[in-house]
């Protein structure tokens, strides 16, 4: 894997960011199973519930190219570091459990982590093959 491609790939995406609101641009990139990329930004709608995230925008477009396996995931905003909210934990959970999170500032300036370091105790599609009482 290319970190520095991913990296590079979030840190354009976050320049497409819609954020007349906010004014916090973020830009993420995933890594497929097969090796293709997909870029995403965040998106805000005035009335806010719709806003999507850069991690999800990204992981939506793989999924709905049939891409449903993450291998990794780089993260770039205006905060230093910028990592993914709660919604966008689960939702790599749900689509890259053993995924490598890149938080980036720049090619050059970023750190790895595993999803277990960012969400522990996760919950997940196997926890729903182990219901209680059957």
């Amino acid at each position: 894997m290319d970190k520095k491609e991913l990296i590079k790939r979030a840190l354009e995406a976050q320049t497409l960011a819609y954020v007349p609101y906010s004014n916090f641009h973020v830009g993420a990139a995933v890594l497929t199973e097969d090796d293709t990329i997909y870029s995403g930004c965040n998106i805000e709608i005035s009335s806010y519930s719709p806003t999507i995230c850069a991690e999800r925008t990204a992981i939506f477009k793989a999924i709905s190219e049939g891409h449903t396996n993450i291998k990794a995931i780089a993260i770039v905003g205006d905060s230093n570091p910028t990592f993914p909210c709660g919604v966008c934990r689960q939702v790599i959970r749900e689509f890259g459990k053993d995924a490598k999170i890149i938080i980036a500032n720049s090619a050059d300036n970023y750190k790895m982590y595993t999803l277990d370091e960012l969400l522990p105790h996760s919950f997940g599609p196997e926890d729903l093959d182990n219901k209680l009482g059957e």
